[in-house]
């Protein structure tokens, strides 16, 4: 069995110095390969310089919605030219966070659009950043070149009407630890109706540890099993054939070997 932590963040302080470490703990569980995700300037430069050591780590490159209000032209510019990368295989995270005030969100929209346009030119994938913010991003990518087939709602945590009306479109979901925990009942019911052909898992590691590990207060790629055995027991499916079709899911959409 191989699943992909399809969203983690391994340059983070928390992971970062003991890194070698971390993935050894995370083959040894059955969780092969990673893709660490950007959040700034400075950490899409970290994410690729990291990949470059490790078979089956891949980037993506991107500046986190909070980050908005700080953007410079040249920032983007700098997104532009490492999204290029052979390693990096899709932008973002991007998107919308209205949970917070960090950003206004006129200019958290501004540079969600910048990162859409720079995806369908490269031809690359989105990963979507969305909190409390559903009706305008879904509006902001039909305003874009972007393909649904070619975006993924990363850490869902939106409602059953909500997941169907974006696998409808055409769109990917992906799960954290967060279906684990008790109070996230709305996320469970809508990891009930995604198709496995739509799905992804993550740990947005090193934040929420998913049950019954939920104490252990840094994430790590390893514990992202524990979120597996959950949604397959959950859908009624054996792991194995559940971390298969997830697995082939992750692989075809950032299009990795």
């Amino acid at each position: 069995m191989e699943l992909i932590d399809t969203h983690c963040h391994l340059t983070f302080e928390q992971l970062a110095g003991d890194i070698k470490a971390v993935l050894q703990r995370s083959i040894e569980a059955g969780v092969t390969g990673w893709i660490t995700v950007g959040t700034d300037t400075s950490e899409n430069e970290k994410v690729i310089a990291l990949c470059g050591g490790y078979k089956n780590l891949y980037a993506a490159v991107g500046i986190h919605p909070h980050e908005a209000k700080d953007v410079t032209d040249n920032d983007l510019q700098l997104l532009k030219d490492t999204a290029g990368n052979p390693k990096v295989v899709a932008l973002g995270e991007t998107g919308l966070d209205y949970h917070y005030d960090f950003s206004p969100p006129e200019r958290q929209r501004q540079l969600f659009l910048s990162h859409l346009e720079i995806a369908a030119e490269l031809d690359k994938p989105v990963i979507i950043h969305s909190r409390k913010s559903f009706d305008d991003t879904v509006a902001i990518l039909g305003q874009s070149a972007v393909n649904p087939e070619k975006a993924v709602f990363h850490c869902f945590s939106y409602s059953v009407h909500q997941a169907k009306f974006l696998i409808d479109r055409g769109f990917y979901i992906s799960f954290t630890g967060v279906v684990t925990f008790k109070n996230a009942e709305l996320t469970r019911q809508a990891a009930k109706i995604v198709p496995l052909e739509k799905m992804m898992i993550e740990t947005d590691c090193p934040y929420m540890s998913p049950e019954p590990v939920r104490k252990q207060k840094v994430n790590e790629p390893a514990l992202l099993i524990h979120t597996a055995k959950f949604l397959a027991e959950l859908k009624n499916i054996p792991l194995e054939t559940f971390a298969s079709e997830v697995t082939h899911t992750s692989q075809n959409f950032f299009n990795l070997p």
